[in-house]
């Protein structure tokens, strides 16, 4: 069987289904979907439909949304909520189409898995810059997402290039790497059918080398995947997680387990609220058939991108008796970078409100992102302050921020650490 009747044949049911399943809601505004030419390097002969809502605003976001085997940038806008929700928050979507048999993504050659490698990931981020240039989009507001091969798109495009993308969004996708080839065949039957599994560390070390030498901070990523996934099959959802939370320097563990709707059981990892850097969402008996009802809202949300609303009115600092509070500090290195898990810990019998923790990061070492909390300055006395969501924290309780670091070869611990300017015990 040659390659494409391989490729249709495996998936040519499951894109039926994700075309009958998604809720079809093209934008009532007049703005329309335009097919852009000349964009720029192009290897493997892409195609870029761009949607530029109605009022968009100075620096606006980017998503770029990456369609399934079989599909085509069209059929993703028409067939998806992405453009209505652009209506709504005023980003611009760049949906890419495969021209290749099949209509897959290149997600298996080792030119895909490498930064600028060429193939199809360097013809996307053309696209990107393209709208950079021409619309002025928000560099630090550049997003993906994608289903099936869009799905495993997502992820090589996080691994590939970081430095462009601040977060993603895979549905039904797979690991960076795992669809790995070198025979030149794009289908990896193995990744397809969740049979292969990795240690976080491992799957972590194939992220890392696809752009040796970047020491900035990574893309937070969501993943979503159904249990009856048949066609890229439920464990490659685990194997996903294991590797973004590798990435970032997190535990295993989940911070939060919920089920925001019925079926759907979510797991976020290194915080709790709707921007962490990690975030997984599992659908009890649920097909190939994703993004559907109101997972594309949740996307967003995650990206940041429905954010707005009014400043909330600041309240009065406690400043805590010295002594009561306790700090625990673990950190995660490598060769010119680390992360670090910051819990820090209420011994006293009044609650906090806010709060803003200083400490004394060694020499060389210089915070390039962090989550669950704002860091300035990046290096030597720094204060890390609380963000919207976890300001509050009981007698008793404890609450969690962590953050990247690059070094230029120190890697001690931070040291004399006070909260709300006084000193913890």
């Amino acid at each position: 069987m040659n390659l494409r009747a391989r490729i249709v044949g495996a998936l040519i049911a499951a894109a039926t289904l994700l075309v009958a399943g998604l809720i079809a809601a093209p934008p009532a505004a007049s703005a329309q979907l335009t097919e852009v030419t000349g964009f720029g390097t192009n290897p493997s002969n892409l195609r870029m439909h761009l949607y530029v809502p109605d009022g968009v605003g100075s620096r606006p976001p980017l998503l770029v949304a990456v369609h399934y085997c079989t599909g085509s940038g069209p059929a993703f806008y028409s067939g998806t909520e992405f453009a209505s929700l652009a209506d709504r928050y005023k980003f611009i979507v760049i949906y890419p189409s495969a021209t290749r048999s099949g209509s897959c993504f290149d997600v298996s050659s080792p030119q895909a898995l490498r930064h600028d490698g060429g193939s199809d990931p360097v013809g996307i981020v053309s696209m990107v810059r393209y709208v950079q240039q021409r619309y002025g989009s928000d560099p630090d507001r550049t997003f993906v997402t994608g289903a099936s091969s869009g799905g495993m798109m997502t992820n090589v495009l996080l691994g590939d290039y970081p430095d462009v993308f601040k977060a993603g969004a895979a549905y039904m996708g797979v690991p960076f790497g795992c669809f790995a080839t070198t025979d030149g065949s794009s289908w990896n039957s193995a990744c397809a059918n969740g049979q292969i599994t990795k240690t976080p560390q491992q799957w972590g070390d194939l992220v890392r080398a696809a752009y040796p030498g970047y020491s900035g901070p990574r893309p937070r990523m969501q993943v979503w995947h159904g249990t009856e996934d048949s066609t890229l099959r439920y464990p490659n959802f685990q194997e996903e997680i294991k590797q973004w939370t590798n990435v970032h320097g997190l535990s295993q563990t989940p911070s939060r387990t919920d089920q925001p709707q019925a079926n759907w059981t979510r797991t976020r990892y290194g915080g709790t609220g709707t921007t962490v850097p990690v975030e997984a969402i599992s659908l009890q008996g649920v097909g190939h058939n994703l993004p559907m009802g109101g997972m594309a809202a949740a996307t967003i949300a995650f990206f940041g991108l429905d954010a707005g609303g009014p400043t909330p009115t600041p309240t009065p600092t406690p400043t805590p008796e010295p002594g009561a509070c306790r700090v625990t500090y673990k950190m995660n290195s490598w060769s010119t970078g680390f992360t670090a898990e910051v819990t820090i810990a209420n011994t006293s019998s009044a609650p906090l409100s806010s709060w803003a923790l200083g400490f004394t990061l060694p020499a060389g070492q210089t915070v390039t992102s962090a989550w669950n909390a704002t860091i300035t300055p990046s290096g030597g006395q720094v204060t890390a302050r609380n963000v919207s969501y976890n300001g509050t924290v009981a007698p008793g309780a404890s609450v969690s921020f962590g953050f990247q670091a690059t070094h230029t070869g120190n890697t001690s611990a931070a040291s004399a650490f006070s909260l709300n300017g006084a000193a913890c015990g």
